[in-house]
């Protein structure tokens, strides 16, 4: 009987997660689904209970990059080993684990140091490797825009940088030799190099992104439209959230990570104001901070958007811990500011969504399969959005309807009365929009003439 494992090793085959193949490191195309052994570590700061609950969404992350997990080992440590995370002897133990799953690969359940991951497959006899290794490679199979592949590249290689001990042969595009390198550097040095030169390459296409996004950013402020930023955990709806409110076809796939790249649609408001809605990728527990550097450009239209529509899947058995993974990566990037509503997706499949909601006053339930509660959804994203706006005084002629019409428009009207001059107006309106209606405008009774 022939061992396709031992064939697929000895044929030097390192796995569905060992190399990232491509410019942005797309996958390999293969024939076969790979069979992973998972592996988690509980301490004293980190209970059983919150292991599993991480390991069963490695193995979702494992899934969705194209292979099977066939078996579980927790260990219980007082802490982590810092040459091989699990102790030798456990390390041999799961060896014999993923001879007798006949296992290509072992995927640690955190982030592995260069050290650790060269023990560790000296011991295994097998590729180890980790959590942050498998996200970026569905990162890599998702990435669909330029600036998708760019960051998704831009990840990959600062992951790798500081991993070329040991690993310097499969990483170098070079043979070596007279005339392509000074005398007596390493090939680990050109290798090092030439990373090096790479991610200077891509971060300078990042930045010029940036500006161009910036350049975006003051254009809607000129037009005075409010930006809603969705976010949320990964494959919590946020996609279909965006088609349900927006009309729009933006894909969807029930996965991990299916949307990379942000997305804009208009979303009529039903107070008559247009906004934009963006869809942003999801997030994750433990995202490596590789990704958080490279997606910072994406990431910023949270950090500029009026409002965070924060979308929770009330049909997850863990959907508080959930939340608060999203609000430590919104805290990361500065975006822990802006003002943000809660939005409990998947009615339809949920139970006890009222338990949630008295447990965060404010929040909105809704269905963006049925669609059911988005009528309600829109008119409460108008609230928030204008309570957010400053209060002022417009005084308009009798003659200009559509100046009292704009007002309606751009504003929240709190109040109207008829005056000798006109309209009197108190509204609730932002910066922007008042602006447009600056010669209309009361001047702050501090700023009056005596």
């Amino acid at each position: 009987m022939t061992d396709p494992a031992g064939d697929r090793r000895a044929k030097g085959h390192r796995g569905a997660f060992g190399e990232f193949g491509g410019e942005a490191g797309g996958f390999i195309d293969r024939a076969f689904r790979e069979q992973i052994v998972l592996v988690g570590v509980a301490t004293p700061a980190l209970s059983m209970r919150a292991v599993e609950e991480s390991l069963e969404e490695l193995a979702r992350l494992v899934d969705t990059a194209g292979a099977d997990p066939v078996h579980r080992v927790i260990q219980r440590r007082d802490r982590i080993d810092p040459a091989t995370y699990v102790g030798r002897g456990k390390a041999q133990e799961i060896r014999d684990i993923a001879e007798q799953y006949d296992a290509d690969t072992v995927v640690f359940d955190d982030e592995l140091s260069a050290a650790q991951q060269y023990n560790l497959e000296g011991i295994l006899g097998r590729t180890a490797i980790d959590r942050t290794t498998v996200i970026l490679d569905i990162f890599a199979q998702n990435a669909s825009s330029t600036e998708g592949k760019v960051q998704v590249e831009l990840a990959q290689l600062r992951y790798r940088l500081p991993r070329l001990r040991g690993s310097g042969y499969r990483l170098s595009q070079q043979a070596g030799g007279i005339g392509t390198r000074g005398p007596g550097e390493t090939q680990l040095e050109v290798d090092r190099r030439r990373l090096l030169r790479r991610i200077n390459t891509l971060e300078g296409k990042l930045r010029g992104i940036r500006r161009h996004r910036g350049v975006q950013a003051r254009r809607r402020q000129r037009s005075a439209q409010s930006t809603v930023a969705i976010v949320g955990y990964t494959n919590a709806g946020k996609s279909s959230l965006l088609n349900a409110l927006c009309g729009s076809e933006a894909h969807v796939e029930d996965r991990l990570f299916a949307t990379l790249d942000a997305l804009t649609r208009r979303l009529d408001l039903p107070g008559g104001e247009t906004v934009l809605l963006v869809d942003t990728v999801g997030f994750v527990r433990k995202l490596p901070h590789e990704f958080v550097e490279a997606f910072m450009s994406t990431l910023e239209v949270a950090v500029d958007a009026d409002l965070l529509v924060h979308v929770v899947d009330a049909s997850a058995a863990d959907c508080d811990s959930q939340l608060e993974a999203v609000r430590e990566v919104l805290e990361v990037i500065g975006a822990a500011k802006v003002p943000e509503l809660l939005v409990f997706n998947k009615l339809d499949a949920a139970e006890g969504v009222e338990h949630l909601m008295a447990a965060h006053p404010g929040s909105v339930a809704v269905s963006a399969l049925t669609g059911a509660g988005l009528e309600y959804l829109s008119a409460v994203i108008g609230d928030r959005l204008r309570a957010a706006a400053a209060t002022a005084e417009f005084v308009v002629p009798f003659s200009r309807g559509e100046v009292m019409a704009g007002l309606h428009r751009s504003s929240q009207v709190l109040s109207e009365t008829a005056t000798g001059e006109g309209m009197r107006y108190l509204v609730r309106i932002d910066d922007a929009s008042a602006a447009r209606f600056a010669d209309y405008r009361c001047p702050a009774p501090d700023g009056l003439d005596r």
